[in-house]
């Protein structure tokens, strides 16, 4: 997918690949994290340092990095070096070298960073109500994995996952900048034509079935603040519930002026922060309300919390509400979508899963066809009964174990 961009002389490009953290065996968990760190550290013929001064030397910029749903290469470079860098990512691409003492350095790095988030309560909160609500699927766990899972992958299982899913029949292409089609078509020919796809299939992805068990996880901690959060399962990117719930996340909880925020902070004190937030997602997703509030309010905040939510449930919006809400999601989406990166980003994401590109423009028209009647009807699907993750002293939580 190309778009033509001349305002200024860059050209972004994201290298999308179908495969993530939800391909991985449970017992692997945070493999292809680990893969991205050290996919750009060594080729057959390139060291680390080769490869960073390739791309330092002409000012250019290179990342990896995997998600649950897709893996991910970024380049942005001026047009003149662009045909240089992409060539640079396609070795890296297909044919990375993953040096052991890279890969044990990304390693201990890995588990400095999941330790790290061990400390954080409100790491410690999500990665609750993930095991919660997804016992068995691969959205229980971070992309990191646990310490336990990444200490035991090996070189070996980094180049088997790499041989099975890197391949050219699962490679989305998006570049915008100042480049034109025919360009960046015969460009991506050049680099990639001969990359052969492997005549044995990759394994399709199968995902558990998820099913909605609301339940309570309480983790006594001497915090400062209880964490409070709220999980309702919800639906994938495909469904037709998908944008309104994306409404009803930007106004419960988007921003100084959302609900929320209004109400259980401004209005009543309680929370020193508040939001929600509702991840795309190729599987069942979750809509997640959270707050920090003072361990002695923690019983009443949970209360507060969970009846803004499921107010949506009861009390319809008034039209002046919704008109709000719509005019601030599509605004944010609209500054979501100015640099050559961030279409680069949105266009190459929605192939990826699925959607095509003509998504960018059917998702901002189901936003302004969404009613009151529609977040009503949707919150009485979702809003019932949520899953809780609680995380604080224990004299403050005690009650809810």
């Amino acid at each position: 997918m190309v778009k033509e961009n001349p305002t200024a002389d860059i050209v972004s490009t994201r290298l999308f690949l179908r495969t993530g953290s939800c391909w991985e065996a449970r017992s692997q968990a945070g493999l292809s994290h680990l893969l991205a760190a050290t996919l750009t550290k060594g080729t057959e013929n390139l060291s680390s340092l080769e490869i960073a001064e390739k791309v330092e030397s002409v000012g250019a910029r290179l990342s990896a990095d995997t998600s649950t749903d897709y893996f991910l290469m970024s380049l942005k470079t001026v047009s003149a070096d662009f045909e240089e860098i992409l060539t640079l990512a396609s070795q890296l691409l297909r044919s990375p070298s993953f040096p052991l003492e890279e890969v044990e350095l990304e390693r201990k790095i890995t588990i400095q960073g999941i330790r790290s988030q061990q400390e954080q309560p409100f790491s410690v909160a999500f990665d609750q109500l993930r095991q919660i609500m997804y016992p068995d699927h691969p959205y229980a766990f971070s992309t990191l994995g646990t310490e336990e899972t990444i200490s035991q992958v090996s070189r070996a299982d980094l180049e088997a996952f790499h041989h099975t899913y890197f391949r050219p029949d699962r490679l989305i292409i998006s570049i915008v900048g100042h480049i034109t089609i025919e360009q960046a078509t015969t460009l991506v020919n050049q680099v990639f034509g001969n990359w052969q796809v492997d005549q044995t299939s990759a394994p399709p992805l199968v995902l558990p079935t998820i099913t909605s068990t609301p339940k309570t996880s309480v983790i006594s901690q001497e915090t400062q603040q209880s964490v409070i959060m709220l999980g309702y399962l919800t639906c994938a990117v495909h469904h037709q519930d998908y944008a309104i719930l994306k409404l009803i996340n930007t106004y419960l909880g988007n921003g100084l002026s959302s609900r929320l925020f209004v109400e259980l902070r401004e209005k009543r004190g309680l929370a020193y922060d508040v939001s929600a937030f509702y991840p795309t997602r190729l599987d069942r997703s979750q809509f997640v309300a959270y707050m920090g509030t003072a361990p002695e309010n923690t019983a009443i905040a949970v209360e507060g919390l969970r009846s803004e939510v499921e107010r949506l449930a009861k009390v319809p919006l008034t039209e002046a509400e919704l008109q709000v809400s719509k005019n601030k999601l599509l605004g944010q989406y609209a500054l979501g979508k100015q640099t050559n990166a961030q279409l680069a980003q949105i266009y190459g994401w929605y192939e990826t899963l699925g959607l095509g590109i003509e998504f960018d423009t059917q998702f901002q028209a189901d936003i302004t066809q969404v009613t009151a009647d529609d977040i009503y009807t949707v919150a009485n699907r979702y809003f019932s009964e949520p899953y809780l993750s609680l995380v604080g002293p224990e004299a403050s939580v005690q009650a809810f174990n």
